[in-house]
Parts: structure tokens; sequence; C-alpha cells
């Protein structure tokens, strides 16, 4: 197939056309949605807690929460009180244990779309970890930026950011890349020296702290300071015991 980058070890392709070109061929892929699914589940499952992803937007999400005996995350908003969100900043201090669903119009779409093929969520903070334990699954391994929505018809805006985090994931695998994975490599190494600044400058960055969530900006920037790697299993993403692979 001219667009499932067969011939190369290490694929990269933005969003669901993504995973529908590349998930069934590869041997594991990896969501990259870094403002700020990706993220969040990353800090989430890091303490302990159970990520449950829905797609965004759909009514039936309170009676599934309840059938999988799980509380349900809120659109990101600035909260009074406690509660979980799609903001990172909401899930530092979740308990471990804590079952969440987390819908998002992205990274949680993106992840119900990959079928039988492992998948995980990567992101900037926990890039290498995920690098290495995506190359134990096999040589074939796809990483997907998930990108944003454009708001006035729903379409696919490639963000910066995800691009960043995926080039940041392929730059750690071992293998041949295809030229749209190098390019995720080349900007990563771009851009690398102040990745924070970056993200407080690209679009999405800016969305976010124009609606005071500036702090999670400065969470997703955060490089490679995590050994979590959440691995989607059972209709969950939870924190995957370091050394052991489950297919």
């Amino acid at each position: 197939m001219i667009y499932d980058q067969s011939e190369f070890d290490l694929r990269c392709e933005w969003g669901p056309q993504g995973v529908a070109q590349l998930a069934s061929i590869s041997n594991v892929i990896v969501i990259v949605d870094v403002l700020s699914f990706s993220t969040c589940v990353e800090i989430a499952t890091n303490n302990g807690a159970i990520i449950f992803p829905y797609p965004y937007k759909d009514e039936s999400v309170i009676d599934y929460a309840k059938s999988v005996q799980a509380e349900l995350a809120s659109h990101r908003q600035r909260w009074t009180t406690t509660g979980y969100s799609l903001s990172p900043k909401s899930v530092t201090q979740i308990p471990a244990g804590t079952r969440l669903v987390l819908p998002s119009p992205n990274g949680s779409f993106l992840t119900l779309q990959t079928g039988n093929t492992p998948t995980m969520a990567g992101c900037l903070r926990n890039c290498q970890a995920v690098a290495q334990f995506a190359q134990n699954y096999g040589n074939k391994i796809a990483v997907i930026p998930a990108g944003e929505r454009w708001k006035d018809d729903g379409s696919l805006r490639p963000a910066f950011e995800d691009l960043i985090g995926a080039g940041a994931i392929l730059s750690y695998l071992q293998g041949s890349l295809s030229p749209e994975a190098e390019v995720a490599v080349a900007t990563f190494q771009t851009f690398q020296k102040d990745l924070l600044s970056y993200l407080q400058k690209c679009s999405s960055g800016k969305e976010l702290i124009a609606a005071g969530f500036e702090a999670d900006v400065e969470l997703a920037a955060m490089y490679n300071v995590s050994d979590c790697v959440p691995l989607f299993r059972e209709n969950a993403y939870v924190k995957q015991p370091l050394g052991r692979i489950i297919k």
C-alpha cells in the first residue's frame, strides 16, 4: 500500500487515518496527544490510576462510567473543588486505584481505533521509556501524533506539540525511519533546546494559557522525567510494570 510506510520499521502518520493505515501492520502503536490526553494519562497512571478512554461528547459516557465503576472526568475547566478533567494538573494528586473515564476528541478517540494492536500513550515526559518498551513488541512501530480539530468544521489540525512528542519518541527507537518519521525526529531535535518556550508559543499552548491553564503546558513540556509506560489493555490505560511484556 502506498500510504502505510510498510517498507520502514518506524512509521509516523497523523490522526484517525494514521491509525487506520498503520495499526494493523505494526507490532505496536503509540498515541501522542501532548496537550493534553497523553500527558494526563502518563501523570494519572504513574500515580496508580486506571484510565478508561472514551469518545468525546458521547452521551452514553455516563452509563459507561457506571458500568466500569469509574468516576467521570469533565472537559478541562477551572476547578474550584476537587475534580478530574483533561487538565494534567487536575490529576497530579489522583490516588492510586482511582478508576477514571477520560473522554477526549483526539487521544481517547484514537486509542479506541487501534483494534488488537498493543497500544501505549506517549508524550514528552515518558518518551524514552515508551520507546524502549515499544521495541520489545517488535521492530514495526507506529507513532501517531493525534493533532487537534478545527473548531469550525472538526477537521484535523496538525499540531506542533504532537509532532514534537512523536519525534522525541522516535528519536529513541532503533530501525529504519520513514520520511514522515524522519521529519518528526528532525523537528524534535530542532526545538529540543527550549521545549517549554516553544510549547508556550505554539497555537495549542497559547490557547491553554489564554484559558488559564499555563501549568498544564509546563507539565506537558517536561522532558524525559518519567519511566511510566501507560499500556492500553482491557479497555483501560494502566502503568505497565517495567520488564513485563503483555501481548
